[in-house]
């Protein structure tokens, strides 16, 4: 299993930690999404930029955190 960091923007509530949680948890292969308001955790064998695409349908931003500034 591969574990990816992202770093989160956007997020200011519990509702929006759901919603990137709901449409992390969506993509085949993310077997666990840990999302807080700053940054998602996800296990699961998927594209760091399909799961980054996948925040950005949610309206929020996510970077990789290795990447962050």
């Amino acid at each position: 299993m591969t574990t990816t960091v992202l770093a989160l923007s956007e997020l200011s509530c519990q509702h929006c930690v759901k919603s990137v949680t709901k449409a992390l948890q969506a993509i085949d292969g993310v077997q666990s999404a840990d999302v807080t308001l700053e940054r998602a955790t996800v296990v699961g064998e998927v594209d760091p930029q399909v799961l980054i695409h996948a925040v950005q349908e949610a309206g929020y931003q996510a970077v990789l955190a290795s990447e962050a500034k």
